[in-house]
């Protein structure tokens, strides 16, 4: 079976793009690309757009883009997809060109949002570089290690976590389970990868949320880049979920805040990578090794 090389993008569908545009330029670092009235695409690399926002009121989850080397691949999948009884079509032009790639196919989550399958994403000119005036280090952790994560809420876990692994066809890099964390509940989470190996590039999880999306999470290169926009978050007054610490699983340094639209975004540096030859699946007992301490309640 083709497999899917990464996370390519995401979609926000947010109620406040003005709000979004100061919040990811001035304070998260990205640089504001192509816009019009109801889309602000936000780059963070060479490409186009890494993070698309859209105008309209779920201020929450719209769609993943996971991406594929070429058409030969992208079609193989969609075939494999299809003889597993998943409802799959092809996107029409108009929705490719927002999206800014040549092949796209779409197909419902089971969790309420879209899942999208591409190929051909736009670069930007190289008279347009990438570039933040708020970023001190060599900027994201993209390439083919894709976008970042996004960790989904479940409605139902264990269908959830199937339709990702056998449907999708993710791999399970590992799991936690902590009941530390909301009182008289476990949460319980499963983290999934991809063919380039990012630790996780979607996570899922049975845990209280009125929103899709829990987090999304974004990676510099340089660990100073960390300290720099939690500095930047407190001066700017942005709720702050959790304090910088480390988490066990992916070795990841970070913090999170509240976004514009109300779920999480983590922002991290020193996130692992997985080589499948040589690893083996772990089950943790704490979402954190040290830090990470929560000044929003759960």
């Amino acid at each position: 079976m083709s497999e899917i090389q990464s996370l390519g993008y995401m979609v926000i569908e947010v109620s406040s793009l003005e709000n979004w545009r100061s919040f990811a330029a001035e304070l998260l670092g990205l640089q504001i690309g192509s816009c019009t009235d109801t889309v602000i695409n936000l780059r963070m690399d060479e490409r186009e757009q890494r993070i698309q926002l859209v105008q309209g009121a779920k201020d929450d989850l719209f769609a993943i883009g996971w991406e594929f080397k070429n058409l030969v691949d992208l079609n193989q999948y969609v075939e494999t997809l299809k003889s597993k009884g998943v409802v799959v079509s092809a996107a029409n032009e108009e929705l490719c060109l927002q999206r800014k790639v040549e092949s796209l196919y779409v197909c419902d989550d089971i969790n309420g949002y879209t899942n999208e399958f591409f190929t051909g994403p736009a670069y930007a000119p190289v008279s347009s570089p990438f570039y933040s005036s708020k970023l001190a280090g060599a900027g994201f952790e993209t390439g083919d290690l894709g976008v970042g994560h996004a960790l989904v809420v479940a409605r139902d876990y264990q269908a959830s976590v199937d339709f990702y692994t056998q449907k999708l066809g993710l791999k399970i890099t590992d799991y936690i389970r902590d009941s530390s964390v909301f009182p008289g509940v476990t949460v319980d989470a499963t983290f999934m990868h991809t063919k380039t190996g990012r630790h996780h590039s979607l996570a899922t999880a049975a845990m209280p949320s009125a929103k899709i999306l829990q987090h999304m999470m974004i990676q510099v290169k340089d660990l100073n880049d960390v300290g720099l926009a939690f500095d930047r978050m407190k001066a700017a007054n942005i709720p702050v979920i959790m304090g910088v610490g480390h988490h066990p699983n992916d070795k990841m340094v970070s913090f999170y805040i509240l976004t514009p639209s109300g779920f999480g975004l983590e922002f991290g540096f020193g996130g692992i990578v997985v080589d499948d030859n040589d690893w083996h699946i772990k089950t943790y007992q704490q979402l954190s090794d040290w830090g990470h301490e929560f000044q929003i309640k759960p």
